[in-house]
């Protein structure tokens, strides 16, 4: 945060303007929430973590600011206003109240893995993370702040407008909400010093697959393969949101149905998160014999999807034999296919692990 005495004009009641000093904010949002979530959880995904942060932060900076919302007893909501906008203390209100959203929603996405009813919290609380936004960006287009935090500002409701869209599968609108807030991250990049040059930078690079996504789902199908080159190119949450984008465009292009074949038996499989690993399985090569930590990686990866569909596909026989008897044909195809899952998985491992030998025997 920044603050210059520069003048500000200011209109009295005869409608003259004059002169006066008055403080100047700089809100440099971006390395804010970048700092944030590197030192208090995001570091390892962990967005719990981070959300309990931004709510004591908040309880905090109102505190100091004399700004609570009630007391114990009674709520009585309190937004920042321009009024309030004497302390640049009160811009963080609505940066962490959106921050703190984010986080959520972003947790809620980790467990909506298995849990698809998360889906509908995940986007109100998105929704909310908008709203915050925009009253941050209302702040901050006040000739109290700067060009930059104008800047900033706008870039940061773009991309949570961006996100909100992307999860609501709104890829025109995502893909121009999220265009929009690379465009101004890449200028801002070429204005800041070279400390915080990287940070800007790397925010573009984060919206690429996104982007790419988008650009899938809209129609273009050459997008698939750009996903596809990034995935050896990226690491930590930047991998995580590829993956989950990769699982996204499989199941779009196989449809929830689908046969594999393994020792001479058709298998059928209608179990849509299955038949995205058994594309994702057909697309990893056989035979991996450079032991890089990147190709470890990825088949521990690989291993991790394998064991959460063997696990479906057992949920899914033990529902079959609640029900009745007539289904016995469904079960036992079901059992071939988890003896099938079983198979890739030992093999997977396998190769996992002489990867693993041979990379500690390098000299």
């Amino acid at each position: 945060m920044v603050v210059a005495n520069t003048p500000v004009l200011v209109e009295d009641q005869e409608e003259s303007q004059t002169l006066v000093e008055g403080p100047v904010f700089t809100l440099e949002i971006l390395k804010i929430i970048s700092d944030s979530q590197q030192q208090h959880g995001l570091r390892h995904s962990d967005y719990q973590r981070y959300r309990g942060y931004c709510t004591r932060r908040i309880r905090r900076l109102r505190k100091t600011l004399h700004l609570p919302q009630g007391d114990k007893r009674h709520f009585k909501r309190r937004d920042v206003t321009e009024a309030h906008l004497k302390d640049e203390k009160f811009l963080y209100i609505p940066l962490m109240l959106a921050e703190r959203a984010w986080g959520y929603a972003m947790q809620l996405r980790q467990e909506s893995n298995t849990e698809p009813r998360k889906r509908f919290h995940l986007i109100s609380k998105l929704r909310k993370a908008v709203t915050y936004a925009e009253q941050l960006d209302g702040l901050c287009q006040s000739e109290l702040c700067d060009a930059r935090s104008k800047l900033e500002a706008q870039a940061y409701l773009s991309f949570l407008k961006g996100t909100l869209h992307f999860e609501l599968k709104a890829w025109k609108e995502a893909m121009d909400n999220l265009q929009q807030a690379q465009v101004v991250y890449e200028k801002l990049s070429a204005l800041v010093d070279e400390n915080d040059h990287s940070i800007y930078k790397a925010k573009c690079e984060d919206l690429t697959p996104s982007l790419r996504y988008c650009s899938y789902s809209i129609g273009d199908n050459t997008a698939i393969s750009d996903l596809k080159s990034l995935q050896g190119a990226v690491q930590g949450d930047m991998l995580d949101t590829l993956d989950r984008l990769m699982v996204d465009a499989r199941l779009k292009s196989a449809g929830s149905k689908r046969e594999v074949s393994w020792r001479g038996k058709s298998i059928p499989v209608s179990i849509a998160s299955v038949s995205s690993f058994l594309m994702a399985e057909e697309e990893m090569p056989q035979a991996i014999e450079d032991p890089t930590q990147a190709n470890i990686d990825q088949i521990e990866r690989h291993i991790i999807s394998c064991k959460d569909a063997i696990g479906l596909v057992r949920d899914e026989i033990n529902a079959l034999k609640s029900k009745s008897t007539s289904e016995v044909a469904s079960v036992k195809s079901l059992q071939l296919l988890m003896s099938y899952l079983q198979h890739i998985r030992l093999s997977r491992s396998n190769q996992r692990t002489l990867l693993m030998i041979a990379k500690l025997s390098k000299p």
